[in-house]
């Protein structure tokens, strides 16, 4: 037996499953394209859509000020659900999708609960995937919990787009001050308000000045800062956003660099105004003169799906086997992937080309056959990409009168020097094309195609699992085709090929198993978690394949198979949809923030496994990164807040690629198995600061105690699943040929934590590695100051820790480390600060890590008047 490896066909794919394409450019200081979509669960209710405008014509305002008048809301496009009735003013949605937008209307998350929040898996100035706004949240029922709503839309889109973070920390919400005392975690630190415990029980509630706890000098559990209405600060947007005053971002000028949050912690303890500066959005821009237009918005509506498949029958197609490969890909697409109600038609061309068959509705199993028999059966002639896209558009027509919201899936292997001849075409169809480029020979021109039409790339050796991604975009769980696997073996002699999968509780319905060969038809055992046998596959001897479809919803558990064969190449693949259309499935999303990496930049891989808004926690995820010329690399993903992972326990999986063989390009598949349920773990907060109340004329007005999130409902319960999906394809370049140099430090330590534990302070990190988070560093640098702004800016001038004997560990492991504070004078003041800084055996040096600060001694127990607040006596409870 041989490891798993079929023709190379440097397949690329611009997928549509797992990849947001966000649409939004930046002209003229104002952001155009942007995307709203409401979930096609949410019930049809027309004040969404006015709130959404409302709230977005706010926020432009709110914008245009808080950023010195460089940036405003231009247009946005607001897509309206299938499953809402039609109205006059809707018009068909073209390239936008649910699956795409920047900004999604859904119901609740179990995390976030209806607060307002952004998903956020990079690292500090990375744009982050997309908004979540509920539809209760819309409708102004939180207003007082969240302030206005365009305000609140302000804080997510500097979240979303220029990859800030929250300036509050519901985990660390009050830290020790330069005077001793405890303060809350805020910016500025000029905003002004009181420390209370509201204790409630039945109806009524009682109110209490906090107390400093004497072993931590914080104050006490549940205490809470409570601001004074109004403030005379300006600052911070990503504080809390609601105080009329507040109209700009925290700076330099007044960033407080000391509070533990996650601006802090991500960005270097830079202030979020100069994160903004660092973005391309601010360097290509300059202040407007006069004031900006309002938002101009569009209602577009999706449609039921409609697709015309554009297939290569050219000579070039006989060779390797590609053309049959390319039937038994298209065959999986018509009987697992295209949903019921959809329209699919067939194009064939090679230098010509002919419609095979127009668009039909997909309304049962024997539509989808025949349409299986108008594949083509041979290969020949040249290669004319224009005349198939252009006979796809002519199809489409036929049935619709326009290409609005069409998909064209395009596969070709050929050289094609007159493909840009059509572009313009492409581009005013309102059409989205999927290329996949089979072969180094195909047009460089292809991914042009689906560049101009929103969608990303994916690069792989496996047709199957490219066409596998071919899912519905429409934000319908039940629709959705989910791969549970994708494996093969090559067998050299006559053998077996033995496997299992696993149908968890999440999936079931229409589960299918379709096994390929190369040469001759195998015997197929399949047995289910029961033992009970399913051997009747349907087989096409003549395409090379067979499938089983489990009727009903397949038993939950370990399915076992078996493949008797000769010599030759057996795959394996099976889907499956939702067992339960209101339960959404456990699903797996590849993301890369980039397409195109030059050496020796970094490069981070993301994979979130999820069920629905649910993570999923402790799963073995590993991305396969392969070379268009077959060669593979496993690189284990990991969803541990340290290195490329920006928070842990979230489901998003992470890690660096610093594995440059070859220029080239790369395509990404990611393997999840597995899962560890982990009750009462509490969740990371990415979203606008819940506002617990304020004070107003000596008066104490509490909102609603903030709804408690159900840790045991906040991470997914399945354990026992496995997910292989196919993610977008990237391309290196100057990677330089021969040895390649050590050009990789190790990453930059954002976990470190700081505590006193009798005379010795000890620390906590996640070790790095000697090329950013893999492998092991050569050593550590730990330096002591009494300012945090000494370390961030003088980090080699600060006072230095003897760390002889601390010997790194391997890159993703606990690091420990105590030491006494010798030879170095803290004076009048009871705090330390300290960070770490790790090299490698080149001397390459990371960053210097998240500043921790650790509570050395305390000097009594200060009363809550000492806290520069009003005196209680002050306050009335109402």
């Amino acid at each position: 037996m041989g490891s798993f490896k079929i023709i190379s066909l440097s397949l690329a794919l611009h997928l549509l499953q797992g990849v947001r394409t966000s649409m939004i450019e930046l002209k003229n200081n104002g952001y155009e394209g942007i995307v709203i979509a409401i979930n096609p669960q949410v019930p049809e209710d027309a004040k969404i859509i006015q709130q959404i405008k409302d709230m977005v014509t706010e926020a432009s305002t709110y914008l245009f000020k808080a950023t010195k008048k460089l940036f405003y809301l231009k247009s946005v496009t607001i897509l309206i659900p299938e499953t809402w009735r039609d109205k006059p003013d809707y018009s068909i949605a073209k390239h936008e999708s649910y699956k795409t937008a920047d900004i999604i209307v859904a119901e609740a998350s179990p995390v976030h609960g209806e607060g307002p929040y952004t998903q956020q898996s990079g690292r500090c100035g990375d744009p982050a995937e997309y908004i979540h706004f509920t539809p209760k949240f819309l409708t102004g029922n939180l207003l007082k919990e969240y302030g206005p709503l365009g305000r609140v839309f302000a804080h997510e889109w500097a979240h979303f787009r220029w990859g800030v973070f929250d300036e509050y920390d519901d985990k660390q919400p009050f830290y020790i001050s330069s005077d001793g005392l405890p303060e809350a975690t805020r910016c500025s630190s000029e905003i002004q308000g009181i420390y209370i415990i509201q204790k409630c029980q039945g109806g009524s509630c009682t109110k209490k000045p906090c107390k400093i706890d004497r072993h931590t000098g914080l104050l006490e559990k549940h205490c809470t800062f409570i601001p004074e209405e109004s403030q005379t600060v300006t600052s911070s947007l990503m504080y809390m956003q609601s105080f009329e005053s507040v109209v700009e971002f925290c700076t330099e000028q007044n960033h407080n660099a000391e509070a533990p949050n996650l601006q802090n912690r991500m960005c270097g303890h830079r202030s979020t105004w100069d994160v903004v500066r660092d973005s391309a959005d601010f360097k290509n821009s300059k202040p407007m003169t006069g004031q900006p237009p309002k938002p101009v918005f569009s209602l577009l509506r999706s449609i039921i799906r409609r697709v015309c498949l554009v297939l290569d029958k050219s000579g070039s197609m006989a060779a390797m086997d590609r053309l049959n490969r390319m039937n038994q890909a298209v065959k999986l697409f018509l009987l697992q992937i295209t949903e019921k109600g959809s329209w699919v038609g067939i194009v064939l061309f090679d230098e010509r080309a002919i419609i095979r068959n127009p668009l039909i509705q997909i309304i049962s199993e024997d539509d989808q056959n025949y349409l299986m028999t108008r594949l083509p059966e041979a290969a020949g002639g040249g290669t004319s990409i224009c005349s198939g896209v252009q006979a796809a558009f002519q199809a489409i027509k036929q049935k619709f009168q326009t290409t609005d919201g069409s998909e064209i899936v395009l596969l070709t292997d050929g050289e094609d020097v007159t493909v840009s001849s059509c572009f313009e075409e492409v581009k005013q169809s309102g059409a989205t094309i999927h290329t996949v480029a089979l072969g180094t020979s195909a047009a460089q021109e292809l991914e042009r195609l689906s560049d101009m039409t929103g969608k990303r790339k994916a690069q792989n050796n496996g047709l199957i699992d490219a066409f596998s991604g071919l899912s519905p975009r429409s934000g319908d769980f039940s629709q959705q085709s989910i791969q549970l696997e994708s494996t093969g073996l090559v067998l050299n002699e006559k053998g077996w090929m033995n496997g299992t999968v696993i149908v968890d509780i999440s999936v079931g319905k229409d589960t299918f198993f379709l096994v390929t060969w190369s040469a001759q038809t195998p015997n197929i055992f399949l047995w289910d978690p029961k033992g009970q046998g399913h051997h009747a596959f349907s087989k096409d001897v003549k395409s090379r394949m067979a499938h089983l479809q489990i009727p009903g919803t397949a038993e939950v558990g370990t399915w076992k198979y078996s493949i008797a064969s000769p010599a030759q190449i057996l795959t394996m693949t099976v889907t499956s949809r939702a067992a339960n259309p209101k339960i959404p499935p456990l699903t797996v999303t590849p993301r890369m923030k980039k397409s195109t990496n030059v050496f020796p930049n970094l490069m981070a891989i993301y994979a979130e496994v999820s069920q629905g808004f649910l993570p999923v926690l402790g799963a073995s995820v590993n991305a396969i990164i392969e070379h268009q010329s077959g060669k593979e690399i496993t690189l284990e993903l990991l969803d541990n807040g340290a290195g490329a992972d920006a928070v842990a326990n979230d489901g998003v999986y992470s890690r660096y690629f610093t594995s440059y063989k070859k220029n080239g390009r790369h395509s990404l598949k990611v393997r999840a198995v597995g899962g560890k349920y982990k009750p009462n773990l509490k969740p990371q907060q990415n979203g606008a600061m819940y506002i617990p109340g304020y004070t107003k004329n000596g008066k104490i007005v509490m909102n609603p105690p903030k709804p408690e999130i159900d840790l045991k409902e906040a991470q997914s319960k399945v354990e026992n699943f496995s997910r292989t999906t196919l993610g977008s394809s990237f391309e290196i370049k100057n990677v330089p040929s021969g040895m390649i140099p050590d050009k990789f430090p190790p990453c930059k330590i954002t976990d470190l934590v700081a505590k006193v534990e009798g005379d010795q302070i000890h620390l906590t990190w996640t070790a790095p590695g000697g090329d950013s988070d893999e492998g092991q560093a050569t050593g550590y640098i730990v330096k002591l100051s009494k300012s945090v702004l000494e370390l961030r800016d003088k980090f080699d001038d600060a006072f230095q820790v003897n760390t002889t004997g601390l010997k790194p560990k391997s890159a993703n492991t606990k690091e420990t480390f105590a030491f006494k504070l010798e030879n170095f004078t803290l004076e009048n003041s009871n705090r330390v600060f300290v960070a770490v800084q790790a090299f490698d055996d080149t001397h390459q040096k990371s960053e210097p890590s998240n500043i921790a600060q650790a509570v050395v001694h305390f000097a009594g127990h200060p009363s809550p008047g000492k806290i520069q607040i009003p005196a209680w006596g002050q306050l009335q409870n109402i």
